[in-house]
């Protein structure tokens, strides 16, 4: 989910970053558990029944759930819904794209991240290239931060690794894009996903952003549906949707929503993570 705001960024301490690490943590573990359950036959509905009883058992609170009265724990967004998608009746079939958004909170600090899968064989080896190039995008956006001096350079780096790898196949959903998050789900700045006129305020530790390349096939074109929920892509192409929260400190970055905190991926594109408050 993401609302365009243009306020003060809310700086976090060492302190405060090692709890969002801890909500950051258990919603990965959240994603691994629904990554295991779908399959064919289950429904949306019952994939946001096992996230929210994952959830509250480890003594959080999904931030979905009630958020400008969104109804559900997760947004499950089936092919050609882009995002927020509302769990319910709707049965996953084989070759189904799915993306899972999900968020939580613990001692009042939020975490908020999204994958996409594929059930079970693919239809299309142009849906498996859409979720590659999606995950890899989110991937050289959060290495734009490890040296960016403004926050629009993260947009810069998604729109340039996209342009590169697909082209014009791909386009991205305009009007929404990545957020702050901390004692909020939704706080400043905007992460768009692409070049912008602005290019945002300065990096500084402390800051804590939601990263959120959001790519469809063909056209980018969408449409609210009566729900005022769900955002269909209207071009008959399918979407991608992959998303982490990440901590700017002053030893570097920090994945928090992704188990090892961001070291293989990151390794593998040239940059050391900050020390894990977890583990050190």
């Amino acid at each position: 989910m993401s609302v365009l705001r243009r306020e003060r960024v809310e700086l976090k301490t060492p302190e405060q970053i090692a709890v969002m690490r801890r909500s950051g943590m258990l919603l990965s573990q959240v994603h691994d558990m629904l990554g295991e359950q779908i399959r064919p036959g289950i429904t949306t509905g019952e994939l946001d029944t096992l996230a929210e009883a994952m959830i509250r058992e480890h003594g959080a609170t999904p931030n979905f759930l009630g958020y400008h009265g969104f109804p559900a724990s997760l947004c499950i967004s089936v092919n050609d819904v882009v995002v927020h998608g509302i769990p319910g009746d709707q049965v996953l079939a084989e070759g189904d794209v799915v993306s899972i958004d999900a968020g939580l909170i613990i001692e009042g600090w939020h975490s908020d991240a999204a994958r996409t899968h594929i059930v079970g064989t693919p239809r299309r080896e142009a849906d498996v290239d859409l979720v590659r190039i999606t995950r890899q995008a989110l991937w050289a956006g959060i290495a734009a931060l490890a040296t960016a001096q403004r926050v629009g350079e993260i947009g810069e780096a998604i729109e340039d690794f996209v342009a590169a790898e697909a082209g014009e196949t791909l386009s991205h959903l305009e009007d929404f894009g990545g957020h702050g998050i901390g004692t909020a789900m939704h706080q400043p700045p905007d992460v768009m996903n692409y070049r912008t006129r602005s290019r945002g305020p300065k990096v500084r530790p402390g800051m804590c952003l939601a990263i959120e390349p959001i790519l469809i096939q063909g056209p980018g074109d969408w449409v609210l549906e009566d729900d005022d929920w769900t955002v269909r892509a209207t071009g008959g192409g399918r979407s991608a949707h992959w998303e982490h929260s990440v901590a700017v400190t002053s030893e570097g970055i920090l994945v928090l929503t992704a188990a090892d905190g961001g070291r293989e991926e990151l390794a593998a594109l040239g940059v050391t993570i900050a020390p894990d408050p977890l583990t050190r």
